[in-house]
């Protein structure tokens, strides 16, 4: 494909610095479905690295552009709260909740020990940890190549197909069915739930506010099921058993154990599988890149990293002050929401050398900010890692090349950056 900066690139970039910094909205959820957000971060980074929007969709709020600043906020769980979301909360989007599901439903609708604070957090985080914990990922490992090989030999050959669907979505779906024990021949309903979470009506799966209402009620029903099932059995290794047999999180409220499993579906399936389709994206845009990895593969788990670095599979997270704090030389007042950018931090000038280049040869590829830091830092990223790594090593044994033969239909999100479709053509097996 042709990687060279297209008109339209460029046209952003003009239309990028001609915009008034006030009015810049870098949460605008078009800008990453078309794929030309960079000139905006780029822009605020030079001029602006902590910046207000004064009026959005999601309210008024800050944005963090610069890493130095991002790991300050990240790292700072006193003065920076979860508790209200993590995401930035579109404003017409609650509207419909509360007309839907009732303002007392729409306040209870969490997700897990991700937005919580001391000391709420770490007692509900550590009861799913031993599930992720090197021991348990090293036994699940044989399974998932397992699995990874018997999608990639079930794929068409000189037939295009969507590696989303046939790939991505699947070994995801896969390694999350596992992690929770979940019934196997069932496991897509996890890819389903989660898109019905993320999405907004008139994106992904999502027709209407009742059909996202009735869609997550069908997951929390079915996630009952299973803890009723496993409340009185021995305990296991899988994420339900972990938090039914753990006394700290055994009696927690239904709204808790509903918003864990937003949590553990959500983040065990989008940062994974988007992570892997844009692992083929990025090398077809960079073949030099995709040589260097065909000719050593060595260098996969190099790659992986600078491809979670590079595509920043969830592009922000979010907190709000509990004081008044002084970021970059602004003062934050209390009650404001503040936004990591880190798909900005990714690409900040001053931490990474020639961030906008794609480069699995960098000298220390896990350097990035996709998995965050501080008390919150994404509780599976060896999980993510250790499927990413299999997938590449079981596809360099089958396909000397996947070739992209179409561009990617993006995720209609601001926090989801993502690939809907991705076409696809393996032209031969190894």
């Amino acid at each position: 494909m042709n990687i060279a900066v297209k008109p339209a690139a460029t046209a952003e970039a003009v239309r990028a610095d001609a915009l008034p910094l006030d009015q810049i909205n870098p949460g605008d959820p078009r800008r990453f479905q078309q794929d030309t957000i960079w000139p905006y971060f780029a822009r605020l980074r030079r001029e602006d690295p902590v910046h207000f929007t004064p009026q959005s969709e999601f309210g008024p709020y800050w944005s963090i552009t610069r890493w130095d600043d991002i790991l300050a906020v990240d790292t700072d769980h006193e003065s920076f709260s979860s508790a209200e979301g993590i995401g930035l909360p579109n404003l017409e989007a609650l509207a419909e909740q509360q007309a839907v599901l009732g303002a007392a439903n729409v306040r209870r609708n969490r997700a897990g020990f991700i937005t919580m604070d001391e000391p709420q957090h770490s007692v509900q985080r550590k009861a799913v940890s031993p599930t992720v914990a090197p021991g348990n990922i090293a036994q699940m490992a044989p399974l998932v190549r397992e699995r990874a090989g018997q999608i990639l030999d079930g794929l068409p050959v000189g037939v295009e197909f969507d590696w989303v669907d046939l790939v991505s979505k699947e070994l995801t779906a896969m390694t999350l069915a596992t992690l929770f024990d979940f019934p196997f021949e069932d496991r897509r309903k996890l890819t389903y739930w989660s898109d019905m979470i993320t999405n907004l009506p008139g994106h992904g799966p999502v027709t209407s506010w009742q059909h996202k209402f009735q869609a997550i009620q069908e997951c929390f029903q079915s996630f009952q099921t299973l803890w009723d099932q496993r409340v009185d059995a021995p305990p296991s290794i899988d994420l339900i058993s972990m938090l039914i047999h753990n006394p700290a999180t055994r009696h927690m409220s239904l709204e808790d154990y509903q918003g864990n499993v937003i949590l553990l579906i959500v983040g065990g399936n989008d940062t994974t599988r988007n992570t892997i389709s844009g692992s083929v994206f990025e090398l077809n845009r960079n073949p030099d890149q995709y040589d260097r990895l065909r000719a050593d593969p060595s260098l996969i788990p190099a790659m992986v990293s600078e491809t979670i670095r590079y595509q920043t599979p969830l592009a922000h997270m979010s907190r709000v002050a509990t004081r008044d704090v002084e970021v970059g030389g602004k003062l934050i007042r209390a009650g404001e929401r503040v936004v990591m950018w880190y798909i900005s931090g990714n690409r900040d000038e001053s931490h990474v050398s020639d961030p906008d280049r794609y480069d699995i040869l960098r000298e220390r590829p896990r350097n990035h900010l996709s998995f965050g830091f501080g008390i919150h830092r994404c509780v599976g990223n060896r999980v993510a890692e250790m499927q990413l790594t299999i997938i590449w090593e079981e596809i360099l044994k089958r396909f000397p090349v996947i070739q992209m033969v179409g561009e990617p239909t993006r995720t209609y999100s601001a926090f989801v950056h993502g690939f809907e479709t991705l076409p696809v053509i393996i032209p031969a097996r190894a």
